[in-house]
């Protein structure tokens, strides 16, 4: 039997790449997103390369609609043997210097980056512990390992997620449960950050340089991380 992989915060980038990875292995995807038209046609995009999947519709900073997320995909596909938590924040919710952070600035992206990380785990980790098998995948960016006070507000929370995935890790060990970060000090081509950036270069401090990544590059590191289980992080794109 075919297994799923469930992508909330499904985009064109990150979720795309990972979903035809795990596609050419077998996989079916559910391609979790808060636009229903956009997660039809990353449906669409898929089928046309053979792999089987379907959309479904959720903002995932309502800890509601995501739980129903998860009712749904396993009513349409049975067991959710991978899930992957890889929203972004938007570049327009950045604080553009630690001075100025306060506890709004911060409302979003712990919503996004914490909370939600933590309702998907809650929601799928006790069925896969009494499986014996699964695996909790999460992306995390630049702004915490590598110091960038112009999304010094996303950073701050970054931080916590990357503790709460770590101590994830150390619990699930000998369960069969995997717990993986991929830390993407990148950015990536044909997600919507990219998009903001260059149509808005100003977003990015001057002198600045990002590399960029494919999604296809990325979507082999969520496979690696996955299949070989040998640490609980990953960085790539990191520069310095």
């Amino acid at each position: 039997m075919s297994k799923t992989i469930a992508i909330f915060g499904f985009g064109p980038g990150l979720g795309l790449g990972t979903a035809c990875r795990f596609g050419r292995e077998g996989f079916r995807v559910a391609v979790i997103g808060r636009d229903a038209d956009r997660a039809r046609a990353h449906v669409a995009t898929l089928e046309r390369e053979g792999i089987g999947a379907d959309a479904f519709t959720a903002d995932l900073s309502v800890e509601t609609e995501l739980g129903r997320a998860v009712e749904e995909v396993t009513a349409r596909f049975g067991q959710i043997d991978v899930a992957l938590h890889g929203a972004a924040a938007d570049m327009s919710i950045r604080s553009a210097s630690t001075l100025i952070v306060d506890a709004e600035a911060l409302r979003a992206p712990l919503e996004l980056k914490l909370y939600s990380p933590i309702w998907m785990t809650r929601a799928l980790a006790p069925a896969m512990i009494e499986r014996g098998e699964g695996a909790l995948l999460f992306s995390s960016g630049l702004s915490e390992n590598h110091l960038q006070p112009y999304l010094a507000n996303v950073g701050v929370i970054l931080a916590a997620q990357r503790q709460y995935v770590r101590q994830l890790d150390a619990e699930l060990r000998g369960t069969g449960v995997y717990a993986g970060l991929l830390n993407i000090g990148a950015l990536i081509q044909g997600s919507l950050a990219q998009v903001a950036v260059d149509a808005h270069p100003e977003l990015i401090p001057p002198g600045l340089e990002i590399t960029r990544i494919g999604n296809d590059e990325l979507g082999d590191h969520y496979w690696r991380l996955y299949t070989e289980r040998d640490n609980v992080e990953l960085d790539v794109g990191f520069t310095n």
